[in-house]
């Protein structure tokens, strides 16, 4: 599936604009990652752009999230490595756990964006430009902050080979090449 076409489906399930917006950063960090780690840049920004196809469908409940966008990418023939870690994305769903790089590099790149996104908002012109990837894992310690934010599955960078200050430094990178598309 070609780039245009997985924004398309996209769109087509995801209505909400910032939920679209979380799927561009993450396709942006799962390029560098991809970059960074010699892996399949194709296959890692597919999986990053459509890891969260099925949000609205159900209604991001985590016991099911997930799930049905392996049905849709399954009928659409997506490469099943993708499709893989995609339903891994959210261990919730099942019982079947993280054990890849890509499959790590996925929870943790799609994850950060939303503690990268927080922080962002917290500066008073809430541009990326402005953010340091110091302000970042600052506030990886700060629990309260963005409670919602994972940080054991941001932590799982470590387990792909990158410490928490580059993978920061990385994502936030990415981040900032799309500003013009996450409005920040």
């Amino acid at each position: 599936m070609k780039r245009e076409e997985a924004l398309e489906l996209l769109k087509e399930y995801v209505k909400n604009e910032n939920m679209i917006k979380h799927c561009l950063a993450s396709e942006a960090v799962m390029a560098s990652l991809a970059d960074r780690l010699g892996e399949d840049r194709e296959k890692w920004t597919l999986a990053g752009l459509l890891h969260d196809l099925d949000v609205e469908i159900t209604d991001a409940d985590l016991k099911i999230h997930g799930l049905k966008t392996v049905e849709i990418l399954q009928e659409k023939n997506i490469d099943p490595e993708i499709i893989e870690a995609i339903r891994l994305h959210n261990e919730d769903a099942h019982d079947d756990r993280r054990s890849t790089v890509f499959h790590h590099a996925l929870a943790a790149g799609e994850t950060i964006t939303g503690l990268i996104i927080a922080t962002t908002l917290v500066y008073p012109d809430k541009k990326l430009a402005s953010v340091k990837p110091k302000s970042v894992t600052k506030r990886m310690k700060a629990t309260a902050f963005a409670r919602s934010v994972n940080r054991d599955i941001i932590r799982e960078c470590e387990l792909i080979g990158i410490p928490l200050p580059e993978f920061a430094a990385l994502s936030l990178e990415a981040m900032q090449g799309i500003h013009e598309d996450l409005g920040l």
